[in-house]
C-alpha cells in the first residue's frame, strides 16, 4: 500500500505531537511538523507532500496564507484546516480559498480518520484519472500496429501472450522500427493498463545524471539537488517502465538495475531508506548485447534477467508488403495534421518507396510521408514530393567483388546518408539523428570515424 506523506503545521506544540503520533502509529503515515506557516513553506520545498493538516489561526503566517502559498508551488498537494470556529461562514471561506477540508478543533481522531480516508482517496482517483487521460491520448493497442507480414504476425502473437504475465521482455531491433510502440501495446494489454507506462531513454541522458534519474535523489546527494526527487521507477510503480536504449546503462549502474529486477528494492542517491516498488521492465536495444558482454561493458547476468521474453522487430525492408498501410496510415495522419487533405499516392511515387531500403525503418518512412505532405502541391503524392534520398537511391550492383568493396559500399552509402541529413536539418544534429532514426550519440560517432564536421 502507498505510505502518504503528511506535513502537520500548528503553532500548539500539545496538538503537534498528537496528531503526529496518532497518524504515526494508528495509519501508518509518514508525517513531517512545522510550527507555522513560514515553516511549513520550507518544507513544502524540500518534501514531496501528499497532504498538509493546518491549523487556521497561528503567528508570522495563518493557515488562509499558508493554503495560498501551497496552491503556488504544488497545486497537487492536498489541504485540511483545522479551526477553532464552526460556524457555516468559516467552512465556506476555507473551502472558497480552495481547502480539501475542514475540521473543528479540538480534532475529534474518528472524524480525522474519515476526512483523511476521503481526501486521500479523491487524490489518488484525480491523479488516476489523469494518468489513464494521457494513456488514451497516446494509446496504441496491437489490433492498431500494422503487421501484414508472417515475421510481425509472429511477433504480435508473442507479445500478446508476454503482456499477460509479469515477466520482463526485451524488444529487439534496428533503430526506427516501432520498438516504443510495441512496449505501449504490452503495457496496455497487461494487467497494469491503468497504472502509469513511464519512459526512459538512455541515449538521451547524461551519464552522470543516468543513476538519479532511475533511482531519485534525496536533498543535498549532489551539487544541484535542492530537493528531494523521485526517479522513473517510483513514478512507474505498479505500472511498467520502458528503458529505451539499454545498452548505453553505464557498468556502474548495471549492478543497482540487476538488484531492482530481482528484488523490486533500490535506494534514491545520497538516501539509506530502502523502497519498494511492483514495476514490469520492458527494455529496448538496437546493439548487440552478446557482443557487448564478450568486451565487458554489459553483465551477463543482468542480460539474461532482461532477456525473459526477446521480441524481434524485423526492419522494414524484410517486410516490404506492410509499406502500403504504412504509407496510407501516414498520409491520413499527416494530411489531417497539416490540414492538406489528400487522395493519396501516385503508383509511381508508390513503387519508388517499394523499391527504397530504409536504413531509418519506419521512423524513416513516417518522415518521407510528412514532408511530402508539406512539399505536394497536388490533390496525392507524386514522384516529385519524395525526398532526395529515396529518388537518389541507385540500384544493387549485382555482385560484389570481395568483402572489402562491400564494406567500402557500405560506408559510403552510410557517408551520403548522414550528409543529406545534415544537410536537410542545416547542420542540426538532433534532427539529424531523428531523421536518420540513430540517437545523437551514435551520430556523433559517425561524424567522428569519417572526419565530417
Amino acid at each position: 500500500m502507498e505510505k502518504h506523506t503528511i506535513l502537520i503545521v500548528d503553532d500548539e506544540s500539545i496538538q503537534l505531537e498528537t496528531l503526529s503520533g496518532y497518524l504515526k502509529k494508528n495509519r501508518s503515515y509518514h508525517v513531517l511538523q512545522a510550527n507555522n506557516g513560514e515553516e511549513g513553506i520550507q518544507m513544502i520545498q524540500e518534501n514531496q507532500i501528499d497532504l498538509i493538516l493546518t491549523d487556521m489561526r497561528m503567528p508570522i503566517m495563518d493557515g488562509f496564507a499558508l493554503l495560498n502559498a501551497t496552491r503556488r508551488i504544488n497545486p497537487e498537494i492536498s489541504v485540511v484546516v483545522m479551526t477553532a470556529f464552526s460556524s457555516v461562514d468559516d467552512a465556506v471561506k476555507v473551502m472558497k480559498a480552495g481547502a480539501d477540508d475542514y475540521l473543528q478543533k479540538p480534532v475529534d481522531l474518528d472524524q480525522l480518520d474519515l476526512v483523511l480516508d476521503r481526501v486521500l482517496k479523491n487524490r489518488r482517483l484525480i491523479s488516476e484519472n489523469l494518468t489513464l487521460k494521457k494513456a488514451l491520448q497516446t494509446r496504441v493497442e496491437f489490433s492498431q500496429i500494422i503487421a501484414a507480414s508472417p515475421q510481425m504476425e509472429d511477433v504480435l502473437n508473442m507479445a500478446g501472450r508476454a503482456a499477460r504475465s509479469r515477466a520482463t521482455v526485451l524488444i529487439r531491433g534496428e533503430s526506427g522500427t516501432g520498438k516504443e510502440v510495441m512496449a505501449r501495446a504490452i503495457h496496455l494489454a497487461s494487467p497494469r493498463k491503468e497504472e502509469p507506462f513511464i519512459t526512459m531513454n538512455m541515449a538521451a541522458v547524461p551519464e552522470n545524471l543516468i543513476e538519479s534519474e532511475l533511482f531519485g535523489h534525496e536533498k543535498g546527494a549532489f551539487t544541484g539537488a535542492d530537493r528531494q526527487r523521485k526517479g522513473r521507477f517510483e513514478l512507474a510503480d505498479k505500472g511498467t517502465l520502458f528503458i529505451d536504449e539499454i545498452g548505453e546503462v553505464p557498468t556502474a549502474i548495471q549492478v543497482k538495475l540487476l538488484r531492482v529486477l530481482q528484488e523490486q528494492t533500490f535506494e534514491r542517491v545520497g538516501g539509506s531508506t530502502t523502497l519498494n516498488v511492483d514495476v514490469r521492465v520492458v527494455a529496448a536495444t538496437n546493439q548487440d548485447l552478446e557482443m557487448l558482454i564478450q568486451e565487458g561493458r554489459f553483465r551477463e547476468d543482468l542480460f539474461y534477467r532482461l532477456n525473459v521474453v526477446c521480441l524481434k522487430l524485423p526492419p522494414l525492408r524484410e517486410r516490404r508488403q506492410e509499406i502500403p498501410r504504412f504509407v496510407d496510415h501516414f498520409i491520413r495522419k499527416y494530411a489531417v495534421e497539416e490540414e492538406h487533405p489528400l487522395s493519396g499516392i501516385s503508383k509511381e511515387a508508390l513503387d519508388i518507396l517499394m523499391k527504397y531500403d530504409y536504413p531509418g525503418n519506419v521512423r524513416e518512412l513516417e518522415n518521407i510521408i510528412h514532408r511530402a505532405v508539406v512539399m505536394t502541391r497536388e490533390d496525392m503524392i507524386i514522384t516529385q514530393d519524395l525526398s532526395p534520398a529515396v529518388l537518389g537511391q541507385k540500384e544493387k550492383p549485382r555482385s560484389v567483388q570481395s568483402s572489402d568493396d562491400l564494406i567500402s559500399q557500405v560506408e559510403n552509402l552510410e557517408h551520403r546518408l548522414i550528409r543529406d541529413a545534415l544537410s536537410s536539418s542545416e547542420g542540426n544534429q538532433s534532427r539529424a539523428a531523428r531523421s536518420l532514426g540513430i540517437s545523437e550519440r551514435h551520430l556523433r560517432y559517425k561524424l567522428k570515424k569519417y572526419g565530417m564536421k
